[in-house]
């Protein structure tokens, strides 16, 4: 079944993935596969995965550190659009995608390919979001998915990886389906899949059980410039760094954890367990301070804006006319989105509780109810005659 000469594959050093090298040689008569591993911050020790794929067949073995951008471009403009889908989720695993595509077609336009591989399947996501990402990015390359229509159950693919020399797992794998980056945690399966069993403590990694988060509150202050997080109490902090120490010391209170019922893009509901401390505070320092910064009309219109802005990611348009119009829109309303945000962390909650910036729009003078008010309370009459009039000539025409 061959269907190119030269394929790039997104690599994880996984079952499926190292099972896709053989698969795509011989099933399919793809003369060269060139694998390409991503370092999203996921602690994998990298050089084991590479040489994994050298061993599975591969006739290149790539790594890409590109954490820097990750967190720079993707994450940190999605705390700009305070993106949460389904008012719940940061996308760490969306998010991810659209930088892997990117890199994946500027490998197969630096080796010549004319093909990109992944190894997802029918069910999930990430398959729509590489596809839809690559399409856009060149739209004369192949996209193949194999895990997608070779139909083999996991032993089966086991066995079939074991035939070309790919070890089976040494020991038998965790139940649980685990992706992981620098902007957290998704897990799936196993007893997850039962939307009425408590997650076993045993699947978080990030983020402290309760009973084990410190007595004492923390105080953290974190510091954005036009919408970007760029210091932590104080000291300025390049991206990598401020995620990474964030993360740890909002996990470090129980912070982080998501339980929800997820509604796919494909079309099927699915119990996702997500840890992502670091972005969930970010998320709602970030909108807590645009609250002080931003005019009511252009906070209340951008609620939208973000609503579409995190359904586009989440359903893989992130390289997508409407997802680069939306852009422009959030970054003209982040010119005065800077200052300081105080948050306190304390058994699992991240409260805000102060908040300042020299683009302010509070002004104590009109707000305070003491002597030092400077309201006009005499013009309030004549504002609620003319806000109201519409309602009041509706009220008197319906009588008559």
């Amino acid at each position: 079944m061959g269907r190119a000469k030269k394929v790039v594959l997104a690599y994880s050093g996984g079952v499926d993935t190292s099972v896709c090298i053989p698969y795509l040689k011989n099933e399919w008569g793809v003369e060269e596969v060139i694998t390409l591993a991503a370092d999203l911050g996921q602690g994998d020790e990298l050089e084991p995965i590479r040489k994994k794929a050298l061993k599975s067949g591969a006739s290149e073995s790539l790594v890409a550190d590109v954490k820097e951008s990750f967190v720079k471009d993707y994450a940190f403009a999605a705390v700009q659009a305070n993106a949460l889908y389904e008012n719940r989720y940061p996308l760490g695993t969306a998010l991810a995608r659209p930088l892997i595509a990117k890199i994946l077609v500027e490998v197969a336009h630096e080796y010549g390919a004319d093909a990109i591989a992944h190894g997802c399947t029918g069910k999930g996501n990430d398959q729509v979001r590489f596809d839809v990402a690559c399409a856009a990015l060149n739209p004369n390359l192949k996209i193949l998915a194999p895990a997608r229509e070779w139909g083999m159950s996991r032993e089966e693919t086991i066995a079939y990886g074991e035939k070309f020399g790919i070890p089976s797992p040494v020991k038998k794998s965790s139940p649980y389906s685990i992706d992981k980056n620098l902007l957290g945690r998704s897990i799936e399966a196993g007893v997850l899949e039962d939307p009425t069993v408590e997650p076993p403590e045993e699947i978080y990694e990030m983020t402290k059980a309760m009973a084990d988060t410190p007595s004492q509150p923390e105080y953290i202050e974190i510091g954005f410039t036009r919408g970007i997080p760029t210091s932590l109490n104080g000291a300025a902090k390049n991206p990598v760094e401020l995620i990474q120490q964030l993360n740890q010391v909002t996990g470090n209170h129980g912070i982080g954890r998501i339980d929800m019922i997820e509604n796919r893009l494909v079309g099927i509901k699915s119990r996702e367990i997500y840890e992502s401390p670091g972005m969930l505070v970010l998320i709602q320092a970030h909108r807590d301070l645009e609250s002080l910064t931003l005019t009511a009309d252009v906070t209340h219109y951008k609620r939208g804006i973000e609503e579409t802005y995190t359904q586009i990611v989440y359903n893989g348009l992130w390289y997508s006319p409407l997802k680069t119009a939306l852009d422009a829109f959030i970054q003209t309303t982040q010119e005065r989105v800077s200052g300081t945000v105080r948050v306190k962390l304390f058994k699992g909650n991240a409260t805000v509780v102060g908040r300042w910036s020299d683009h302010s729009l509070y002004s104590p003078d009109l707000a305070t109810y003491g002597s030092e008010d400077q309201f006009d309370h005499k013009a309030a009459e004549g504002f609620i005659y003319v806000w109201g009039l519409p309602t009041r000539i509706w009220a008197v025409q319906s009588r008559s």
